[in-house]
């Protein structure tokens, strides 16, 4: 591997990488021998010369992002042999041969053994986007791995990395498709159809994250009156109208969002009169509710990014969740959720509490939620469990 730069540790910084930690943060480096540019391909050594692992290098405080914890050569059959790993796990949960669902997350970044990069399977077409300039650099081979592994399954790729790289990156990257074209937006999801917009909608175009909450919610919803705020285009809408609501509206402060979630409900539910969706901020919207609802869904966009704002995101996690309190019906239902990486499970839990201590109602844990099988979270990297839900019964 002499033909890569090299990586050298402080004396004694080597801990973390030994229990295969797969980030290197720039602190633990003592120095770097050869040129390195971002997204270049290093190996790491302890101050003691022994051999670690072998990354992409980045700039900020996460210097390597270690995909190997051996001597190896990354090439075309090294990424083969990940893509293929990560399909492994997908068929023995059976997401690959579900008659009613053709959509799942194909790899999960550090939870796959390939930090950053994330990839979602929608009916043919595999999204990628690159959180790394390195994934990013290596795309066309990682196009072709998961052609050989995906075969026919595979009909197009899309590269939507342009929002997800560093923004301190020294490149112009543009979104479009890498092998393929446009085919069907239309996708499944235990049944329910609905419409992807992978090119111009949030993330890769569907929270594919929700898939087991969204089940879950289906077997709340009977005879309910349910708010599903920040809708996006109506995931958890759909399913609970497949379970039986007595009515559903959907809110969220896209206007684009709020016609694709019309366009969903309507694949599956063409005519019915039990949904209405809004245009409005959350906030505002919640604002005068009391007894309207008897369930209600809070799926906020990520309140915080990075750690110097995560203050703030759990004040607004507390006001979001004590709202929803406040205007309950008693013997209501609350799914909520944060998708915040920096959010751990004790702060998100403790801003609820917050919340239901305000409210002054009495407040019981039904479900603690998390992400599904899919997006898998290796026991090496703790940071990877980034979505956190509770199902609280408030009388």
């Amino acid at each position: 591997m002499s033909k890569y730069s090299k990586v050298v540790l402080k004396k004694g910084k080597e801990e973390s990488i030994l229990r295969f930690h797969p980030w290197l943060f720039s602190g633990a480096i003592d120095r770097i021998e050869g040129g390195v540019e971002e997204g270049d391909i290093v190996t790491v050594h302890a101050s003691d010369d022994r051999f670690l692992g072998v990354g992409h290098c980045g700039i900020g405080s996460i210097a390597v992002r270690i995909f190997a914890f051996k001597d190896v050569e990354p090439d075309l059959a090294f990424w083969c042999d990940k893509i293929q790993a990560a399909f492994n796990l997908r068929q023995r949960i059976g997401l690959t041969s579900t008659k009613g669902t053709n959509v799942f997350r194909l790899i999960h970044g550090e939870g796959d053994g390939m930090p950053g990069l994330i990839v979602d399977f929608y009916n043919g077409t595999a999204v990628l986007q690159a959180h790394s300039v390195g994934m990013w650099v290596i795309r066309e081979m990682l196009v072709e791995a998961m052609k050989i592994v995906l075969g026919d399954l595979l009909t197009a790729v899309y590269d939507k990395s342009s929002k997800t790289l560093p923004f301190k990156a020294s490149i112009e990257p543009v979104d479009g498709y890498l092998f393929g074209g446009q085919t069907t937006l239309e996708v499944m999801e235990d049944g329910n159809r609905f419409l992807v917009d992978w090119e111009e909608g949030q993330k890769t175009g569907f929270f594919v994250d929700q898939r087991e909450n969204r089940k879950l919610l289906s077997q709340y919803a009977f005879g309910k009156d349910v708010l599903n705020m920040f809708c996006y285009t109506g995931g958890f809408s759909f399913s609970a109208m497949r379970g039986g609501a007595n009515l559903v509206h959907s809110v969220d402060s896209s206007v684009k969002a709020i016609e694709m979630t019309n366009k969903n409900v309507e694949l599956n539910f063409p005519g019915d009169k039990r949904h209405e969706a809004f245009a409005a901020d959350a906030f505002d919207f919640m604002h005068d509710i009391k007894d309207k609802y008897d369930l209600i869904i809070l799926d906020p966009p990520a309140f915080a990014k990075h750690k110097n704002v995560l203050s703030q995101a759990l004040q607004g996690y507390k006001k979001l969740n004590s709202r929803a309190f406040q205007q309950i019906r008693p013997g209501g239902i609350l799914f909520t959720f944060s998708c915040s990486q920096v959010v751990t499970k004790t702060n998100f839990r403790e801003a609820v509490f917050s919340a239901a201590a305000i409210s002054k109602r009495n407040v019981r844990i039904l479900h603690q939620l998390s992400q599904p099988a899919d997006h898998p979270i290796n026991i090496y990297h703790p940071e990877g469990e980034y979505l956190k839900g509770l199902v609280l019964y408030v009388e």
